[in-house]
């Protein structure tokens, strides 16, 4: 008698797994076949705020490859200082940048996408400078002005 029992449990056990499956899977089913359409509520302010970083991206410097025009290396801090402030007073309309690559601080100047253009600087700062000057490639700071040249 008590296996009898013991079977009946297994028995109702297994056609409650199994009703329990079936029903999942035609509920499962139900939603296969289901078309609607969505709603997208926003805030207002969400659309000022894209235009708002659209603004501010178009205003961001922007970095490529590019070349620059080096005027001094020496491990001296004074020495590349005194040089970039004679670089600046003399050609203004550039931007000067020192570097320091260990132990050596180095002096360039301008943003240039080609060598012909940083060359044309070179030549004119040669005098300034008769230890030598020279075009480098460097990473470059681009402005959308000078983007859509």
């Amino acid at each position: 008698m008590q296996i009898l029992k013991t079977n009946d449990f297994y028995m109702m056990l297994r056609t409650g797994c199994l009703f329990i499956l079936m029903l999942t899977a035609v509920t499962l089913r139900a939603q296969d076949n289901t078309t609607g359409n969505v709603i997208v509520a926003k805030d207002s302010r969400i659309d000022i705020l894209i235009k708002k970083q659209i603004y501010i991206n178009s205003l961001a410097i922007r970095n490529q490859p590019g070349f620059r025009v080096q005027v001094i290396t020496t491990n001296k801090r004074n020495e590349a200082n005194d040089a970039k402030a004679k670089v600046m007073q003399q050609f203004p309309e550039y931007r000067s940048y020192l570097d320091f690559q260990a132990p050596y601080f180095k002096v360039r100047i301008g943003d240039f996408r080609t060598r012909e253009e940083a060359s044309e600087l070179r030549d004119k700062l040669s005098g300034l400078f008769p230890s030598g000057v020279f075009v480098v490639p460097a990473i470059i700071n681009v402005t959308p002005e000078k983007e859509s040249e």
